[in-house]
């Protein structure tokens, strides 16, 4: 094995997925950079298509391109990236959408998801960032907004 899909079977470890070989041939697109697997401070999922990260300092998850992935299963690593963020132990959540392009049905329904478990641990706050130049952020967005009432959403 080489060290990038060396790299992978301890991200997929680290995150308990399921050793399908699918997920697994899916993500060995992912080739993630040594510095983002040991840093624990961020963590990064990225294609050529999208790019999905979590900064803890400023504890803001980023995402950005164009996520046109077939169904949940091929969210999963996102999902799990997703649910680690909602399960630290923080006051703030920042979800930067600012970037992406193109978000299908799927996406928007993990995007719920996890808005829905920021919102049962009742302490924390959550901001979203979105722009309008990107049509479909205007109505998804306010959707978040009706998951989680104190939601702060900023537009670009």
């Amino acid at each position: 094995m080489g060290e990038c899909e060396w790299r992978i079977l301890l991200y997929l470890l680290r995150f308990k997925l399921k050793r399908t070989l699918y997920r697994f041939t899916h993500a060995l697109s992912l080739c993630l950079p040594v510095e983002n697997m040991t840093d624990t401070t961020s963590r990064e999922i990225r294609t050529d298509d999208y790019c999905v990260s979590y900064d803890e300092p400023t504890q803001t998850v980023a995402c950005q391109g164009s996520l046109r992935l077939s169904g949940m299963s091929e969210y999963e690593p996102i999902v799990d990236l997703l649910s680690s963020v909602a399960d630290t132990d923080t006051d703030t959540v920042i979800l930067d959408l600012t970037d992406l392009e193109f978000l299908n049905s799927s996406g928007i329904s993990m995007l719920s998801k996890f808005v829905i478990k920021v919102r049962h641990r009742k302490t924390v706050t959550m901001s979203v960032r979105g722009s309008r130049t990107i049509p479909w952020q205007g109505k998804s967005l306010k959707n978040l907004q009706r998951l989680m009432p104190s939601l702060d959403l900023q537009w670009d």
